[in-house]
């Protein structure tokens, strides 16, 4: 057997078999930023972005996103989410817009590749919303932050101060 869970022994892709895995209570957050120049911080402040409400458009991108991941990412489960919650707040020292999404089920397998891909959507929307003012635009340090539930329980990568803290 490969020691690759997503290769069966021919050492093809596959979709892992979780049916005999206990549902539990799982949770992930991830954070990502998108570092831009400040006059655009303050054209989304202010509600100047010609195509709309910049930050209402990444956030409702981000729970589409996370909601329809298995669509995505290849080989990821589909999985009925309990709850998505995403936090975008505009750093102006930093020159970003600072994204958090966390989202919960409860199932047999978790969910960052869905709390990683809402946070990549939001940050894609906010892009998009934006590059006709600002191209140099760089969406950064997208990553997991936390997950809990599983066979690993809780795993702390990052302390929760910052953008969406207390979610």
């Amino acid at each position: 057997m490969s020691e690759f869970t997503h290769l069966d022994p021919n050492g093809r892709p596959h979709m892992v078999d979780v049916s005999e895995k206990a549902d539990t209570r799982r949770e992930a957050t991830a954070r990502g930023e998108v570092v831009m120049q400040p006059a655009t911080l303050a054209a989304i402040a202010q509600g100047q972005i010609a195509k709309g409400d910049v930050l209402a458009t990444a956030q409702v991108a981000a729970v589409m996103a996370a909601k329809r991941t298995w669509e995505i990412v290849p080989l990821c489960h589909p999985l009925l989410l309990n709850g998505i919650s995403v936090a975008i707040e505009l750093n102006q020292p930093a020159n970003t817009v600072e994204i958090s999404a966390t989202v919960k089920t409860t199932g047999k397998t978790g969910v960052e590749m869905e709390a990683l891909t809402a946070v990549s959507a939001a940050a894609l929307t906010i892009y998009d919303m934006c590059k006709a003012i600002d191209p140099g635009m760089r969406i950064t340090n997208v990553r997991l932050i936390r997950k809990s539930g599983g066979k690993s329980g809780e795993v702390i990568l990052e302390t929760d101060a910052g953008v969406g803290a207390g979610d």
